[in-house]
């Protein structure tokens, strides 16, 4: 499991949390952004940063006071894709595309976020192990071959890890599919509404 910081950092901010904790954006109908901490104009890049180092942001419109986070989460999403190498195939945004408005759209999009979460614990987990690794001593060629050689080698076990809970999330989706399908036919053959409904 990852420390406690690492945890929260993952989190998503919520107009809920502690106020002091989230950096509050203003979005003014020009399209500019106010970074109401340090009182100066930012662009959609200087968010990207501050969500990169796990900052929790907050973005509102100016006048109505409308949470506007997950909307510019996206425009930076938008423009990262557009820009360089994309991270989703087009068959992956096919997917997605299908899956809005689906009966298990919620489901879906906690499966991601799960595993996205079991993902980022694991990239975590890697980056402090080479903190360790690279020390004076450790520089030499010999000690990345045997450890990377080496049958229960740090990698592999995380890597393994990732796989497991990847493994226990999909199943854990599959029951809640089963249970959503049950409660769907179950209505259909008592002609009443689902409990879901």
């Amino acid at each position: 499991m990852l420390p406690n910081n690492k945890i929260d950092s993952l989190n998503r901010a919520t107009p809920q949390t502690d106020c002091k904790s989230i950096r509050l954006i203003k979005k003014y109908p020009n399209r500019r952004l106010y970074d109401t901490k340090t009182s100066t104009y930012i662009t959609l890049e200087d968010i990207r940063n501050f969500v990169v180092s796990s900052e929790k942001i907050q973005v509102i419109d100016a006048k109505t006071g409308e949470n506007l986070t997950r909307s510019v989460y996206l425009q930076i999403v938008l423009e990262a894709e557009a820009g360089g190498e994309p991270l989703f195939t087009e068959d992956a945004l096919i997917c997605m595309i299908r899956f809005y408005g689906n009966t298990f759209q919620g489901t879906i999009g906690s499966f991601l976020e799960k595993n996205i979460r079991a993902f980022l614990e694991v990239q975590i987990k890697l980056q402090e192990q080479n903190k360790l690794l690279l020390t004076a001593k450790m520089y030499h060629p010999d000690v990345w071959i045997n450890l990377l050689s080496t049958p229960n080698s740090v990698t592999q076990t995380m890597v393994g890890t990732y796989l497991e809970h990847s493994k226990q999330t999909f199943s854990q989706m599959q029951e809640a599919l089963q249970v959503q399908n049950l409660a769907l036919f179950t209505s259909f053959s008592t002609g009443e509404p689902s409990k879901s409904d």
